[in-house]
């Protein structure tokens, strides 16, 4: 698993995929209030980022790699898509 849980944050790391999905959704379920730290992920599979753009949760930290980091900037924006 490349999620990290603990009880106030996920850090994601590396390369996170889809099995990664439901275990975010389980535990941002269980701590709403849950921050998430991105700065070791080098990609991110579509379906985490919808249960991130589902819960509107807090980005504690964004990845080092720029583009990235600027692709879930766009997607992560309130008000997106509205």
């Amino acid at each position: 698993m490349a999620i990290t849980f603990t009880k106030y944050r996920a850090v994601f790391a590396d390369n996170v995929g889809g099995d990664d999905a439901e275990p975010l959704l389980e535990w941002l379920l269980k701590h709403p209030k849950g921050k998430i730290d991105l700065s070791q992920c080098t990609h991110l599979q579509p379906a985490n980022l919808q249960v991130l753009m589902a819960a509107q949760c807090t980005i504690l930290a964004e990845p080092k790699d720029k583009l990235l980091a600027q692709w879930l900037d766009t997607a992560l924006k309130p008000g997106m898509g509205k």
